[in-house]
Parts: C-alpha cells; structure tokens; sequence
C-alpha cells in the first residue's frame, strides 16, 4: 500500500512539475493598452483580469487545445484557441470598441463557441441584468427574454415555456447536469435559486442531439457561479428587499483560488408574505420561504481540469386554494403546503491530450418533495433519485472539420411513501450516442448532427382495480433517431444569416402514461394511457441578424411540426364530481418568432433604445388552438448610462413599457385573456466611497398598480389578479 500511494505522489507531482503558461497584453485600436480586461479559460474554470498595462498571464496550462475569452463592457469580445503549447507563450489581443452588449461564450451548444460564432442563435443573459430588472424569482426573470414565458401559481411556483412548450418539454441544465425534479406536475416549480448562477442560455427549438429526450421544445442552461480569478479572495453580501410581498432577499458569498485550487461557497435565504393585487388585498397563501446553499471545489493543472459542485435547496411553499380570504403579512406558509427538498451533486471533468480533449460530466440529484393537506403529515410523499452521465470526446481539428462523439445516459428511480400517489413507483434507464461535427470556411460554418436514444420505463402495480389510484404495471421502451442541420454566413460585414432544421422528441411522461385520479391542481379527473407514442417533432429556424456601430437589428422565425403531440381531452364523463379527462395525441403545428432592435444613436453615447415583439400559434391538426399558448408581446425599453464625478460609476436608468395583446386562440376548456400594459422603472449604478464600493438598484414594476390576469396564471380559472405594484430596493457588498 506505501508503494502505491507513493507512486501516486511522485506521479501528481509530475503533473504539477508541468509548466506551460501564456501571457501576454490587451490592447485597443490606438495601441494603448486595456486594463480590468476578464481573460478566462472555460475548460479550466480558471481567469484573471489585465492589470493597468494591459498584461495577463496563466501558469499550469494543458498540453491539449484550449480556448480563452477575452471581454470588457464597451468592447467586442474575443475567443482565442490555443494548442501545441511551448513552456511560454505570448499571445497579445487587440479589441474594438462596441456599444452593444459583451458576446459571451455559449456552453450549451457542442463546440463552445462566442455567440457571434455560433450555428445555432441562443440568447445569453447574465443573472445580473434579469436581477436588475427587478423580478422576485428567477423564472420571472426568465420570462423578460423574447421567446420565454412562464406558467405561474402566485410568485412561488413558475414553470418555463419556449414558443407555446412547456412541461417536460422543455429541458433545464444546471452545473452542467440535467435537473429531475418531477417536473411533469403543473405546481412543480423550477426548484432553482438565482444566487450562485452566473447567466443563462436559451436554446429556442429542438436540441434533443445533444440532450436527448425532453429537449423537444428547447433547453434553458444555467451556468454557475465563476471562481474567483487566481491568487485572489473575494466576499459578496447582497441584500433585496420587495414592498409588494414584504419580501427579503439575502446572499453571501466567499471564494478563493491559486493557480491550481479554488473554492466557493455561497449561502441564501428568501422569504415572501403572500402577494398583494392592485386594489390592495392579498392573495391567501401564496407566501413561501427557501434556503439555498451551493459550494464548490476544483482543480486544474497541465492534464486535466476538475469540479466538484453541490447544491441544497429547500422550499416551503403555500398553495393558494381559498383565493383571497384571511389577510396577513405572515411568511408562515398554512396548509395545503409544499415542503421540498432538492439535492444536486455534479462532477465536471476535463482530460486533456496533446490534440483532443474528453469531457465527463456526471450528476446525482435527490428530489423530495411532500404536500401537506391539513396536517405535518405528508399526503403525498414523492422521492426521486437521478443519476446521469455525459461523456463527450474531442477529436484533434482535421483542417477546418471539429468533431463530437458521446455517450449520454441516466438512471432513475421514483418512490412513494405517501398514503396518495400521483404516479406508481417506477424505474426510468436512459441511453443516447451521438456524433456532431463543424465546418468552417471564409464567412462561412456548417454543423451536422445524429444520435439515437432508448429510453425504458418500468412501474410496478398500486391499488385495488376499477378505484382512484390504481396503476397497472408498466414496461415500456421508446427509441428515437434525431438529426440537426445548421448553416451560418455572413451576406456581408454587417449581416448574418442562420439556417437550422433539427428534429427532437420526447417519451411519454408516468403521469401522462398512468395518471388515475383527481389532479387537484386542475380539478379534473385524469386518466392516462399506457399505448402512448413517443412525440417526435421537427423545427426549421431562421435567423437574420444586422449590427454595426449603432444599431442592431434581429427576426427569428420558426415553423414546428410536432408528431403524436400529448394533450388532455374531456370524455364528457364525471367522477366525483369532476369532469374526466383523458391523455390522447394528434399530430400539432407551432410557428412565430420574434423581432427586434436596439438603437443607440450617435453622438448620444449615453443613450439606448431597444424595442422587440414576439408572437407564437400552436394549432392541433383539426385546427383546433393548443393549450397554454403565450399572448403575443411588445416590450419596449428606454435605457440612458451615466456617471457622477468619481463616486457614482456604471450608472444606468430605465424605462421600459410592456404591452401584452388579447389571447383569444385557446383550447377547448381554456379561457380567453386580455390585454394589459405594465410600466417599469429602473435605476442603479456602483457607488464608490473611498477605497470601498457597492452596487444598488432600485426597480418599480407594475408602476401604475395595473389589475390584469396573464394568460398562463393557473389562478386565473378563479379570476385572481397578478401581482400588483413591487418595489424592489438591492445592494450587493463586494468586500
């Protein structure tokens, strides 16, 4: 045994003893040289800022290819890939000055390209600017990107959509893992906190190629919190607080790294009261608390990189059955009520070659969630444990070809202890292969794709036949072949055209293969179906994109055509009172898109307007509308950007108006809504005081105290209002 942990010992240190480094100077136009420059290496989740000579420098680099990023506020971001490293290198950067926002890296498409670079169009927005806007939960935030709307419950519980999917259609990535968090249940919430998340990615289509089943709709990719940049400690406390909800918001931070190690770790809690409407009463039981708490440990050297994250996240949460009754400030949540506790383990490797690198990601999630009725002993007592895998292999560059192979599977077990099941015990084994490859020449890239899947579903019988919660065993096994096709060029300096076909699909979820019973979110009698299809869709998208200096201009349209779509149609039967309805398909359609501009007119520096529209049709094959179809929306946005002598930099104020149309296209047993417009305001900026600064917004959403219903609240059956006006006032301490 001495033996072998010595060999191990001198064989780390071999690797330390590895040297190679890059330095080198950022500059502009003029030759002069940028300072506070962010220079990061995302494979290594290592980074460093130029000092006030523009200079930066990494030590402990791979032998194998790399990439590094070069971006500051007010200039275009720069992707520089590295490989066949000397013991030194230099690599000097020149940036140009832009006005528009930093094109960033995006990690959720297979070669990791900046945004300008890329195939495929995915909308990239830092957790910062969505917090700026305002919003109380992460989700609301989501929602102010063109394209995302959200299925609410109050201000607790929101469920993403993508042009009209929702549900299990759409797939959420968080420290690079998918999240399973029975996320099927219309009052199952996202189950993620904004503290501790550095952006998010918005894949708008199908991306089953690299995600396999449930990213028929689209993908929404949480990346984490960075580590702090070499040899540096850095501490963050921040603090919101919400007038509507008497809400509270805190955060803090700590983080460390050496040219190999880092480490973070954050802690926050979040307490609301219920939610006040615009005639000033509250809407009983829509309060709720979480705790959340990520840490994080990595390391990297010349032969590999490494990550070990984790995060706890617990919530609390009222469901608001009695509309508005008893008025209270309380935050203590009253029966019914959610308790759920959510456990996310992942393990983010990079081993690098001389010429090719391997990625291993690989994730645990503990999902547990109870509902309590009128009483603290569980109802419903769901445990769902996950474990999934991704491994994808680099192969060197052949010319200008990139090349993808991987392997992505997932194991995962659901267990009741409750006296009511909304779906049997079950077993789902997941296994997917694919290859990607990317050609790139002159102004010119294209991307092509396969992967075939298997997914297999196994439940055992509960109940006594012929009454409510009863399920037949179950074993079923669904395969899908996927192919994606895109094409980007540039028609000329200022324009850009992308073309995208790809196809998708999604097995059939437990509830939607056995439900018996009353779903009491929706007060009908559910009843599933076993003989179900796998739904397979193919999506066509087109994306024209102009930018110069002052203006930017963008139309994304989309035509999707979904196979086997998976509804609820009444039966015209009733149960207990409740009318039935059971899980069928139909072949369905869904097109839009979204257009927008941002102009920024010169000599005004200090000035930005950005205006976009959206608008999305989902229609079964008899023509008849699908369910839970966004309204259409025009959002439009005045934004100024000053400074105040030397004590208030990075100043920014905010206009924004947000009109959303009439949806009279619904289903069957939907209600139509109407149109409303909301006004918000915003200010912030950094205040400098001496050696020491923070940063403070304050935000009024809702202005003008408007009374509207959205058309995806699932309180408007009962004609509760949304939310009424929100003050938000923030500070975040950097110490």
């Amino acid at each position: 045994m001495k033996k072998i942990i010595l060999t191990l010992i001198l064989g780390f240190s071999g690797i330390l003893s590895a040297q190679n480094s890059v330095s080198g100077t950022v500059t502009n136009l003029e030759n002069q040289p940028l300072s506070n420059v962010s220079v990061y290496a995302p494979e290594l989740h290592k980074g460093t800022t130029t000092d006030q000579n523009g200079k930066y420098e990494f030590k402990n680099l791979p032998n194998g290819s790399f990439r590094l990023t070069f971006t500051i506020v007010g200039f275009t971001a720069q992707s520089k890939s590295i490989s066949k490293l000397l013991k030194e290198n230099t690599i000097d950067i020149t940036l140009t000055e832009s006005i528009f926002e930093m094109d960033e890296v995006v990690v959720s498409t297979p070669f990791n390209k900046l945004q300008s670079q890329n195939v495929m169009k995915v909308e990239h927005e830092s957790i910062k600017t969505l917090q700026q806007k305002g919003t109380s939960t992460l989700i609301e935030g989501l929602a102010t990107i063109p394209g995302v709307s959200q299925i609410s419950t109050g201000t607790s519980i929101g469920k993403p959509v993508i042009r009209g999917l929702s549900g299990n259609r759409v797939l959420v990535y968080s420290q690079g893992v998918r999240i399973e968090n029975q996320q099927f249940g219309d009052e199952h919430g996202l189950g993620l906190n904004d503290a501790g998340i550095e952006s998010v990615e918005v894949i708008k289509g199908p991306a089953s190629l690299l995600y396999g089943s449930d990213a028929l709709g689209g993908v929404l990719y949480f990346n984490p919190e960075k580590f702090a940049d070499a040899n540096t400690f850095k501490a963050n406390f921040s603090q919101k607080y919400f007038t509507n909800t008497q809400g509270s918001n805190s955060s803090i931070g700590l983080k460390t790294s050496t040219d190999n190690w880092k480490f973070l770790v954050r802690g926050s809690f979040n307490t609301h009261s219920d939610y006040k409407i615009a005639d000033g009463e509250r809407v009983t039981n829509t309060r709720y608390n979480e705790t959340d708490f990520k840490t994080g440990i990595g390391y990297s050297n010349s032969s590999f990189s490494s990550v070990l994250r984790y995060n706890y996240n617990k919530l609390d949460l009222g469901m608001p059955d009695n509309g508005i009754g008893e008025q209270s400030t309380s935050k203590n949540t009253e029966f019914p009520r959610q308790g759920i506790f959510n456990h996310l383990l992942s393990l983010n490797n990079v081993i690098f070659f001389e010429n090719s690198k391997l990625d291993v990601d690989l994730g645990y999630i503990a999902n547990d969630r109870s509902e309590f009725e009128d009483s603290n002993e569980a109802s419903l007592h769901m445990k769902l444990n996950t474990f999934n895998y991704n491994a994808k292999y680099h192969f060197p560059k052949l010319g200008k070809i990139e090349t993808i192979l991987g392997i992505q599977g997932m194991h995962q077990t659901n267990k009741n202890s409750g006296e009511e099941y909304l779906i049997p015990d079950a077993t789902t084994n997941d296994f997917g292969v694919f290859g990607t490859a990317n050609y790139e020449w002159d102004n010119s890239v294209i991307q092509a794709g396969l992967r075939f899947d298997n997914r297999n579903i196994t439940s055992i019988a509960h109940g006594t036949e012929g009454e409510e919660g009863y399920f037949l065993p179950l074993d079923r096994s669904f395969d899908s072949f996927n192919a994606s096709l895109g094409y980007k060029t540039k028609l000329a300096e200022p324009l850009t055209l992308r073309l995208n076909v790809a196809t998708g699909f999604r097995a059939p979820n437990l509830a939607e293969l056995t439900s018996n019973g009353v779903h009491e979110g929706t007060n009908r009698y559910e009843i599933g179906n076993a003989d179900l299809k796998t739904e397979q869709n193919v999506q066509t998208d087109l994306n024209l994109e102009y930018k110069n200096t002052h203006f930017e201009f963008f139309i994304n349209g989309f035509y999707n055509h979904v196979n086997n779509y998976i509804f609820t149609s009444p039966t015209g039967e009733v149960r207990d009172d409740n009318d039935v309805f059971a899980y069928v398909q139909d072949n369905a359609k869904l097109y839009g898109g979204e257009v927008g501009l941002h102009f920024h007119p010169h000599p005004l520096d200090w000035l930005h307007f950005e205006t976009s529209f959206e608008t999305v049709t989902g229609k079964k094959a008899n023509n008849d509308y699908l369910p839970l179809i966004p309204a259409n929306n025009w959002n439009n946005t005045l934004r100024t950007e000053f400074k105040i002598n030397n004590w208030f930099e990075e100043g920014y104020a905010s206009l924004n108006v947000s009109s959303t149309f009439a949806q009279k296209n619904v289903s069957g047993f939907e209600t139509a809504s109407d149109g409303y417009t909301l006004v918000n305001l915003g200010f912030g900026g950094t205040v400098k005081l001496g050696k020491h600064a923070f940063d403070v917004n304050l935000n009024g959403n809702n202005l003008f105290d408007k009374k509207y219903i959205a058309h995806l609240s699932r309180l408007k059956t009962d004609g509760i209002p949304n939310i009424g006006r929100n003050i938000v006032l923030g500070v975040n301490f950097n110490i």
